[in-house]
């Protein structure tokens, strides 16, 4: 069974294609209209031409039975045909004239018995019981009783073709005495042999078009689609740098449009993790070096009894350890993605909020915090939210100096509410203002660089942004989230 693996396999594989699987959407249906329709038709040919056939041997038959004297017919008795008696020689004429002007092949006599009274084209002698009639018992019953009838079933000469008997009554005296059967030739079959060989062969070119047709049909919805798929496979195998190319067909258009829009998502997921890793690993660094440090120096000074020194080495490892929590919470905070809890927020008091966490730093860093917020509704979760403004509040007041001003306000703009902090810290230089949104990247020493990466994330999940305003002499971030949507009127 081995052998066989790979060619079931490569069956299975080609069976399962688009081009095979339209191939047999085209075809099937079409095959099966075709064998229908031609078995019908040559079904519905054929029943109408034996019919007619029948009706045109009936009546040849009932206009020579009206020409047949049943007294006569009766006389005829065995052995006539070979003396020739006179009766029986008219009969034989008439039938040879009927049979020589319809073109028939037979023309006999029988009495109500089945016994041959004359024959001609069959030869039969007389009183002879003709086999055929015991295939037409039914048909001979309906003419013995008066009626005209053609035998139901074709049947197959010793020339190999097909006949069918007519049969109507003799009379005598208007009782039922004998029939006259003609037998005439199917020869319609050969002509109607050919037609449904003709609709085979039409039908045999209209599927092989039609095979053509799908096949570029299947061709020209595969290759893009095979496009698609090489694209889904480099990016399920880590390729995030090469682009997804266009397609020109609309709805694989669309298909390769959202595949490029979903690989350029990874990319930057991508990027934006190693980046944060690296700045994780850089940032850890560092408090991992100072802890590993002190607490070399912590071990000597216990070893030494200088327990004043050792209390100021545990100070220091615990002020690394602080720092070190907060860069993985700032990690954490960035990292997950968190959903929104959405509730009516009050604007101004957002703001208000967030002044007052950060009292206490403004204070030592003698900065004052002034807010100037319109009323407006927002539709948002309070807690990121605040954490956002927070974060842009304690950069500001991080960046002014000692009596210096931080201005917080906040405006409503049509179907939007901006919220703009500013301070005097002489602004962000131009080289670093497309990378002030990258996370981990900052200027000063202690700091994750996640501040300002984690506010922008927070305002685009709730539908705004968060942007730098270059504005001369100043530093100005400028949040904008949507407003929301007025109650409907009573």
């Amino acid at each position: 069974m081995a052998p066989w693996t790979p060619l079931t396999t490569r069956l299975s594989d080609a069976l399962g294609s688009l081009s095979a699987r339209l191939l047999v959407a085209f075809l099937l249906p079409t095959l099966l209209f075709l064998a229908l329709t031609g078995t019908a038709v040559y079904a519905l040919a054929r029943g109408i031409l034996e019919d007619e056939l029948g009706t045109s041997l009936t009546a040849i038959a009932a206009a020579t039975a009206t020409q047949v004297s049943g007294e006569r017919m009766l006389t005829i008795e065995p052995g006539d045909d070979t003396t020739g008696t006179r009766t029986w020689r008219n009969l034989v004429r008439l039938l040879t004239d009927v049979r020589d002007a319809s073109g028939v092949r037979r023309v006999y006599v029988v009495d109500t018995r089945g016994q041959v009274r004359a024959d001609v084209g069959g030869g039969l002698p007389v009183g002879t019981e003709v086999p055929e009639l015991a295939r037409d018992r039914l048909e001979l019953s309906r003419v013995f009783s008066g009626q005209r009838a053609a035998s139901q079933v074709l049947f197959q000469g010793s020339d190999g073709q097909l006949y069918k008997t007519g049969y109507a009554p003799v009379r005598r005296e208007g009782e039922v005495v004998g029939a006259v059967a003609v037998e005439g030739s199917a020869a319609f079959f050969g002509p109607l042999a050919r037609l449904s060989r003709g609709f085979a062969a039409a039908s045999a070119g209209a599927l092989g078009v039609l095979a053509l047709v799908a096949l570029f049909t299947a061709r020209g919805l595969a290759r893009p689609l095979s496009r698609l798929m090489d694209s889904a496979l480099r990016i399920g195998r880590g390729d995030l740098t090469t682009p997804v190319p266009p397609e020109p067909t609309r709805e694989i258009g669309v298909l390769a449009r959202e595949l490029e829009v979903m690989r350029g998502a990874l990319e930057s997921r991508d990027r934006q993790l190693k980046l944060m890793l690296a700045g994780v690993a850089h940032e850890v660094r560092n408090p991992l070096g100072g802890i590993s440090l002190f607490s070399g120096l912590l071990t000597e000074d216990l070893e030494a009894g200088a327990t004043q020194e050792a209390a100021g080495h545990v100070a220091r490892i615990q002020h690394e350890v602080d720092y070190l929590q907060r860069i993985v919470e700032d990690f954490l905070a960035f990292a997950r993605e968190q959903p929104l809890s959405r509730a009516s927020v009050a604007a101004s008091e957002l703001l208000w909020e967030a002044r007052g966490l950060l009292t206490s730093d403004a204070a030592a860093r003698q900065v004052e915090v002034r807010v100037d917020a319109e009323e407006a509704v927002l539709e948002a979760d309070g807690s990121l939210l605040t954490a956002a403004v927070v974060n842009l509040v304690k950069n500001a007041v991080q960046a002014t100096p000692p009596g210096g001003l931080v201005r917080v306000t906040g405006r409503g703009e049509g179907p939007h509410y901006t919220i703009r902090v500013e301070d005097p810290g002489g602004g962000v230089p131009e080289a670093e203002r497309e990378r002030i949104f990258e996370p981990f990247f900052t200027t000063r020493q202690k700091g994750t660089g996640l501040g300002l990466p984690l506010s922008r994330k927070i305002a685009r999940a709730h539908g705004g942004d968060l942007r730098l305003v270059p504005t001369p002499g100043v530093t100005c971030f400028e949040l904008t989230l949507p407003r929301a949507a007025p109650p409907p009127p009573h």
